[in-house]
C-alpha cells in the first residue's frame, strides 16, 4: 500500500487547500486519470450515438458537455457524465416519433425539470425505486442494445423493435457481409480478451484498442465495410433544438421519461462512485442540477442526453483522480479531439462500434444482480421488468416493473404465518402466529385456530410485530370460548406488537426493542414491586425459550468457567460474556476479592466445588469501572461496618498500585481515572492470589485450567483483558473461552 499521504480524494474546489496544492494535485493526478477517462468515453459517445440513431456528432457534443459543465457545477466529486447506454432506447424511441430537432428541445425541456427537481430538495427521493427493477431495467436496455447492433455487425440495419430484430436475424444471417462480421468479431474478441493482459498493458484501455485495431483492419483487409458518416466539423453539427408542432401528450410523456431516467441513473451511479472512494460525499441534489445544466446545454447545441455514467466514473476512480478537474479535462479533450480530428473518426467502420456496443449491451445484464434477485426472492420482478422493457417499452417496462415490485412488497407486509399443531408425544398444542397480523389474516387464523380439540391446553406464540384489532379480538374470543369450554390458554409474546396495546389505540407497527428490553426485562421501569412485575413478564415473553435448554440441565450442570466478579447490579456476566443459562458458575462478593490468606470459607467453598467437582475450564476475574469497593480503598479511612473487615483483603492489591504495578500504567496510559486503574490491578493480584493457590495449581497442571482476568468499562460498555503485564482488547480467538 501506498504511503503517500494525500490519498483521499477531495474537491478541486476545496477552499481549504492553496492554490498551489490543488495545481499539483491536478497536474500528478487528475490530468493522467483525465487522459485515461477521455480514452474510454471517445468510442462509447460514438457507439451510443449510433444505438440512438442519433448524428455521430451528438454523442460527442455530449461528452465534451456532460464533462465540462457537470464537472464545473456538480456535486459529485468523481463522478464522470456523458451520453449512457441507459438512454438509448428512449432516445432512439424518442427521435422516430418526433425527429431529430424536436428531440434536442426535449432534451433542454428534460434538463430545466431536473433543475426543478435539485431546488425542490427531491433528488434522494429519486432512489426509491427498489435495485432489482433498476438492474433489470439496465439488463432490458443492454439486451435491446445487442439485438439492435447484431444486425450492424452482420452488415444490415437494426430494425424499430425488439420483436423484429429477432424474427430478421435469420434472413440477416443468410446474408451477412463478411468483412464487416469479421471486423465486429475481432473488436468483441479484444474487448473480453483484454481482462487477461498484464496489468501495465490494461492502463490502455481494451475497448479504444479494439476499436482501433478494428479500424486498422478495415483499411488493409479487402472490402469495403460502412463506415461513420460527419457531415462537415463538429461546428457544423450544432444547432439549436427545433420547437414541437403539436402532440402535446407525447412530447410531455417523453420530457418526463429522459428527465426520470436521466435522474435516477445518475444518482445511483453517484451512490456506487461514493462507495469506491473515501474522499467527498456528494452532494444529491447539486449534482442532479448539474446534470439538468448539462442537458439544457447539451440540447441546445444538438447533443444527445446526458447522465452520470458509471463506467467512466468507476475508470476514473481507478485512474486516480482526486477531484472534478479529471471530468471536466476529460470533456476538454473530447472537444478538442472531436475539432481537430474529425477526419479520424470517419474512418472507424461501423461494425466495429457495433461489436463494442454488443459487448456493453451483454454486460448491462450482470449474473450478479440475477443471482441477488433469485436469493432475495424477487427473480419475478427482475424478469418481468427485463422482458418488458425489451419488447413494449423503457418507461412502460419500469412502470410494471415497480407496480410488480410494490405487489409483492404489499404481501410481504401483510403476510402472516399461522400454523397451529399438537407437541408430540402429549396432549398440548402450539399455535404459532408469526408475521403482520391484520384482519386480512382472518380467514387463515380462524382456519388454524379451529384444529385445536375442545379442552386442550394451548401455547399462543404470538412473534408479531403488528397487531390491529380485528385479529386481536378474533384471537382473545377464541381464547375465551375455549377457556370457557375446559380448556387452557397460555400467551408468549415474542414480537415487538402487544396484545395489550391492540385496544390501547389505533394499530402501530411495534417498535424493535433491544437486548436490554427484550431479554433482561424492563430495565428503567419502575413499579411498586418490580421483580414481580420483571418475572410476569419473564413468564410471558421468555421462559419458554429458555424452558427446553433448562430442561436439559434439570438433573446436573456443566458450566465451563467459574466468574468471579463485583456484586455491582451493573455488571451482568451473561450478558458482557454473550453466554447462558448453565454457562456461568458465578460467584459474587464487593471488589470481586479472593482472600489470599483462605479466610474466606464461602469463596473457597466455591472455588473447590467449582474446580474439583464441575471441572470448570476457565477461572475468570472480572473487574470494573466506578466500583465503590476500590475507590473506598483508595480513599482509605472507615468504610463502614462490616466494610472494613472485608476490604482490608483487597490492600495487598493497593499495595501493588502504589509500588507501580505494570497494568497500572497501562491503564493510565489508556486514559482511565486512578479507581478504574485499581480495579484493574486488583484484578491482576487476583490472578495471581488464584494462580498459587493449591486446587487452582493442580488442576492447570492435570488437566490445563485457565486462568484469565477481564475489566468491563461501563461508561463505554466494552470489555477489555487484564494480564500481569498490562491490558489489551480480548481477540478473537482468545484462552478466554466465556
Amino acid at each position: 500500500m501506498s504511503t503517500d499521504t494525500d490519498t483521499t480524494p477531495r474537491s478541486a474546489a476545496s477552499p481549504e487547500r492553496p492554490w498551489s496544492d490543488r495545481f499539483t494535485s491536478i497536474t500528478r493526478h487528475d490530468l493522467p486519470a483525465s487522459i485515461v477517462v477521455f480514452l474510454v468515453a471517445l468510442p462509447l459517445s460514438l457507439g451510443i450515438a449510433i444505438a440512438s440513431d442519433a448524428p455521430i456528432a451528438a454523442g460527442l457534443i455530449a461528452a465534451a458537455v456532460g464533462g465540462i459543465v457537470v464537472g464545473f457545477l456538480g456535486g459529485s466529486p468523481l463522478q464522470v457524465s456523458g451520453p449512457a447506454a441507459g438512454l438509448t432506447v428512449v432516445v432512439a424511441e424518442t427521435i422516430s416519433q418526433f425527429g431529430w430537432k424536436t428531440t434536442c428541445f426535449i432534451t433542454v425541456a428534460a434538463g430545466l425539470l431536473q433543475i426543478v427537481f435539485g431546488l425542490s430538495r427531491i433528488a434522494r427521493a429519486a432512489l426509491a425505486i427498489a435495485p432489482v427493477v433498476v438492474h433489470a431495467m439496465l439488463a432490458g436496455i443492454g439486451v435491446t442494445i445487442a439485438l439492435q447492433q447484431v444486425h450492424v455487425l452482420l452488415g444490415g440495419a437494426s430494425h424499430s423493435s425488439a420483436f423484429e430484430n429477432i424474427v430478421e436475424l435469420p434472413s440477416q444471417l443468410l446474408n451477412l457481409h463478411g468483412d464487416d462480421f469479421v471486423i465486429g468479431l475481432i473488436v468483441i474478441g479484444i474487448i473480453i480478451a483484454w481482462r487477461w493482459v498484464p496489468d501495465r498493458i490494461r492502463l490502455i484501455p481494451g475497448p479504444l484498442v479494439a476499436v482501433l485495431v478494428g479500424t486498422v483492419l478495415s483499411l488493409v483487409l479487402p472490402g469495403d465495410p460502412e463506415r461513420i458518416e460527419i457531415d462537415g466539423s463538429l461546428f457544423d453539427a450544432i444547432g439549436l433544438p427545433g420547437m414541437p408542432s403539436g402532440n402535446w401528450g407525447a412530447l410531455a410523456l417523453a420530457i418526463l421519461t429522459i428527465a426520470l431516467i436521466a435522474s435516477v441513473e445518475s444518482l445511483l451511479s453517484a451512490v456506487a462512485v461514493d462507495k469506491l472512494h473515501s474522499g467527498k460525499r456528494t452532494n444529491f441534489d447539486r449534482e442532479l442540477m448539474a446534470q439538468g445544466a448539462a442537458n439544457m446545454t447539451s440540447g441546445m447545441l444538438g447533443g444527445l442526453p446526458v447522465t452520470g455514467v458509471i463506467v467512466r466514473s468507476s475508470t476514473n476512480v481507478a485512474a486516480g483522480a482526486r477531484s472534478q478537474a479529471s471530468a471536466i479535462l476529460h470533456g476538454v479533450w473530447i472537444l478538442v479531439f472531436s475539432i481537430a480530428l474529425v477526419g479520424v473518426v470517419q474512418q472507424v467502420p461501423k461494425s466495429a462500434l457495433a461489436g463494442l456496443l454488443i459487448v456493453v449491451g451483454i454486460q448491462l445484464v450482470k449474473l450478479a444482480h440475477i443471482r441477488m434477485a433469485r436469493r432475495t426472492g424477487d427473480l419475478a420482478v427482475y424478469a418481468v421488468t427485463m422482458a418488458c422493457v425489451v419488447f413494449l417499452n423503457l418507461l412502460e417496462g419500469v412502470l410494471i416493473g415497480l407496480a410488480l415490485a410494490f405487489v409483492l412488497l404489499l404481501w410481504r407486509v401483510v403476510k402472516v404465518s399461522v400454523q397451529a399443531a399438537p407437541v408430540a408425544g402429549t396432549e398440548r398444542w402450539i399455535v404459532s402466529i408469526d408475521g403482520t397480523c391484520t384482519f386480512l389474516a382472518l380467514p387463515k387464523l380462524t382456519k388454524e385456530l379451529a384444529k385445536v380439540p375442545t379442552g386442550s391446553d394451548v401455547l399462543v406464540e404470538l412473534t408479531v410485530d403488528f397487531l390491529d384489532h380485528a385479529a386481536y379480538e378474533s384471537i382473545h374470543d377464541w381464547a375465551r370460548q375455549h377457556e370457557n369450554t375446559g380448556g387452557t390458554v397460555e400467551f408468549v409474546e415474542i414480537g415487538t406488537a402487544r396484545m395489550e396495546h391492540a385496544v390501547a389505540g389505533p394499530p402501530k407497527r411495534g417498535r424493535s426493542r433491544g437486548l436490554l428490553d427484550e431479554v433482561l426485562g424492563p430495565w428503567g421501569e419502575r413499579s411498586e414491586n418490580p421483580v414481580a412485575t420483571g418475572v410476569a413478564a419473564y413468564h410471558r415473553s421468555h421462559a419458554h425459550v429458555v424452558r427446553p435448554h433448562l430442561d436439559e440441565l434439570r438433573d446436573k450442570q456443566d458450566p465451563h468457567s467459574l466468574f468471579l466478579t463485583c456484586a455491582d447490579s451493573r455488571i451482568v456476566p451473561n450478558v458482557i460474556t454473550n453466554s447462558g443459562p448453565g454457562d456461568l458458575f458465578t460467584v459474587r462478593n464487593v471488589g470481586n476479592i479472593h482472600p489470599a490468606d483462605g479466610s474466606d470459607a464461602s469463596a473457597e467453598a466455591a472455588l473447590a466445588f467449582a474446580v474439583d467437582n464441575l471441572k470448570v475450564r476457565n477461572v475468570v476475574v472480572c473487574g470494573h469501572s466506578s466500583c465503590g469497593a476500590m475507590k473506598a480503598v483508595l480513599a482509605g479511612g472507615s468504610a463502614g461496618p462490616g466494610l472494613d473487615e472485608w476490604l482490608a483483603h483487597a490492600q495487598p492489591s493497593l499495595h501493588s498500585f502504589r509500588a507501580g504495578h505494570p497494568v497500572r500504567a497501562a491503564a493510565a496510559a489508556a486514559g482511565y481515572d486512578e479507581t478504574a486503574q485499581l480495579s484493574m490491578v486488583n484484578v491482576a493480584f487476583q490472578l495471581e492470589t488464584l494462580q498459587s493457590h493449591p486446587v487452582v495449581r493442580r488442576a492447570v497442571e492435570e488437566r490445563g485450567l485457565t486462568v484469565s482476568g477481564l475489566f468491563f468499562d461501563i461508561a463505554t460498555a466494552r470489555v477489555l483483558e487484564v494480564t500481569a503485564e498490562g491490558i489489551r482488547e480480548v481477540a478473537e480467538p482468545s484462552e478466554i473461552t466465556v
